[in-house]
């Protein structure tokens, strides 16, 4: 349930700890831990607050959303996970999405679909097509990721092949498919002679 900022301050008090010092909190705990299970149920939560646009304003200002980037580089797998879902939760403000398109995001996103993490290849499929634009479509719509689409609508994992089908259907052309079937077409022929 979303809150506004009112009702937070009603039920924190006057000497409660507001959303914002709690948030801080979490991020400076991120950042001064050393222990890997820390860092991961830390950003568990932060990637929870993300889903409410009341933090939205707080998570940029704590630059949230550069800490969610960061962790898409990690080698751990739940940090990876746990990084895009909270980018998948942060994203369909606009002034989030900006931040997240201006720093590198797309590349950064697609990097996470080749992940063994069913959870990270979904949130990063459906962050993809939150972040999409105008300006930011040809880079979301590229070959490389339509042919990963294309790969993924015929998975027996029914999540991933109807989440696939939906971005092939809803932000490709024809065109950009049958360039990604031709890839797949060349690839089975090399297969097949190697």
């Amino acid at each position: 349930m979303f809150s506004s900022k009112e009702q937070l301050q009603k039920r924190t008090g006057p000497h409660g700890i507001g959303r914002f010092s709690y948030l801080q909190s979490l991020v400076t705990e991120f950042q001064d831990t050393d222990s890997l299970e820390s860092k991961q149920e830390v950003l568990a939560n932060l990637a929870n607050f993300a889903y409410d646009p009341v933090n939205y304003e707080y998570m940029r200002t704590l630059n949230v959303i550069d800490l969610f980037l960061d962790c898409l580089d990690e080698s751990d797998e739940k940090l990876v996970e746990f990084g895009i879902g909270g980018l998948c939760n942060i994203c369909l403000d606009k002034s989030n999405k900006e931040e997240i398109l201006k720093n590198n995001g797309v590349k950064l996103v697609m990097k996470c679909l080749s992940s063994p993490c069913e959870e990270t290849v979904l949130s990063a499929i459906t962050t993809l097509m939150y972040l999409m634009t105008p300006i930011s479509k040809s880079d979301i719509t590229c070959l490389p990721i339509v042919e990963c689409m294309l790969r993924f609508s015929e998975s027996t994992n029914t999540r991933l092949s109807n989440l696939a089908k939906v971005f092939l259907e809803d932000y490709c052309d024809k065109s950009q498919i049958e360039a990604a079937r031709q890839v797949q077409e060349r690839m089975k022929t090399q297969n097949s002679n190697s």
